[in-house]
């Protein structure tokens, strides 16, 4: 009898099925638009650009992301610029902001979005980080009423039948992820890095208090989904990390941060949701101990510029961290040869010790080609025993 899907992935994640190659889709195999348009001029079938097509061409395994429950980062909010999506996320805000285009010239457009910032995005290239250039969060006062917009009980927040939609979700045999949010990444959306970063110094209270209102707000909508709906894993998202190490000291994560990951992952705990992600440009290692120490212990993307080794993590920690991405990007620019080395020198390892689902270290981007991503496909299918797919 075959196991089905949110089995298979419990199983991985637990480390009770070694060797099973699952490529879950969207959170760790996901693409630019830009992408799936290049794909297609280079040869690749029209549907690619659609998910579920997408999906049954390169054999990936769906997984439910609880989107309508409005508490986490999605990149899904999209305006168009010039002709083509621009897509952003945004904090869990409701209401959110009405998105306005302030300037347009012929490379750039200047645009406040759905999360009040304004910045400058590019026209040739929209879904390139863009230039960040005023956030609605400055001071006390901004964030007094910035924070209304964060009211768990806000029926915009919830879908509108909510029995009806758990009813939907529980009946489903693919893993659900519940995005629970994040912390200095999202306090970050709200004000900007180099403002936040002044905070942590001048104003560590108002620091604290913004922390504490979106674990709050994590708390009770975490109560409010597991009380119905069954939940196979948990992601924060954070970006709080750069090529070389975290953008706050260790210590200021673990006064600031850990007490409060707490929180939330013990109610994850109780409800038997023990995989809990978090995804973080950058270099990790600094803070992975702590993470391990909050209660979340999986890591995506694991980006190989910045020094993450994924087979070392694995003997450094043992079972004791979920691991997920760090194929090298880069490989899949410099030829058969290298992109194979570099699925040989992972994927064998890291599949037979369990805990890990390989994808490429962040989004795929436009300038993978899409012949590179089929091969890449197939070893990983090749390292796994599976037949290789006949495109």
């Amino acid at each position: 009898m075959a196991i089905g899907g949110r089995q298979r992935f419990r199983d991985i994640c637990e480390f009770r099925s070694t060797g099973d190659l699952m490529l879950v889709t969207p959170y760790f195999h996901d693409f630019w638009t830009e992408t799936l348009d290049t794909w297609v001029a280079q040869g690749a079938p029209a549907g690619i650009r659609q998910s579920r097509f997408r999906g049954e061409y390169f054999r990936l395994d769906h997984m439910r992301m609880l989107r309508e429950v409005n508490l986490g980062m999605f990149m899904d909010k999209v305006i168009d610029v010039h002709g083509a999506p621009y897509v952003y996320g945004i904090p869990p805000i409701v209401p959110q902001y009405d998105t306005t285009t302030l300037e347009e010239g012929d490379e750039h457009v200047v645009i406040v979005n759905a999360g009040g910032q304004k910045l400058r995005a590019s026209k040739l290239h929209p879904e390139k980080m863009p230039m960040y250039l005023d956030f609605p969060v400055k001071d006390r006062a901004t964030w007094e009423e910035y924070k209304k917009r964060l009211d768990p009980a806000t029926p915009e927040r919830w879908p509108v039948d909510w029995s009806a939609y758990a009813q939907r979700i529980n009946s489903k045999d693919e893993p659900v992820m519940l995005n629970v949010g994040g912390l200095f990444g999202f306090i970050r959306e709200w004000m900007g890095t180099e403002r936040v970063l002044y905070l942590v110094y001048d104003d560590p209270v108002l620091f604290e208090d913004m922390m504490e209102h979106m674990t709050s707000l994590q708390e009770e909508v975490v109560k409010r989904v597991l009380a119905d709906i069954r939940v196979d894993c948990a992601m924060y998202w954070e970006d709080m990390c750069f090529k070389t190490g975290p953008l706050i000291s260790p210590k200021m994560f673990k006064r600031f941060m850990v007490p409060r990951y707490k929180r939330v992952t013990e109610l994850l705990h109780k409800a038997g949701v023990n995989s809990i992600f978090v995804d973080s440009d950058g270099n990790l290692n600094a803070l992975i101990p702590l993470w391990l120490e909050a209660g979340v212990n999986g890591f995506w993307p694991l980006e190989c510029a910045a020094g993450n080794d994924a087979v070392a993590l694995r003997k450094q920690y043992g079972n004791d961290i979920i691991l997920a991405g760090n194929m090298d990007k880069r490989a899949f620019l410099k030829g058969e040869d290298v992109l194979r080395a570099e699925v040989m020198l992972k994927a064998p390892f890291l599949l037979q010790s369990g805990g890990y689902f390989p994808s490429l270290d962040h989004l795929v981007p436009p300038d993978v080609p899409f012949t590179m991503y089929q091969l890449f496909i197939n070893l990983l299918r090749e390292v796994a025993g599976l037949e290789r797919i006949s495109w």
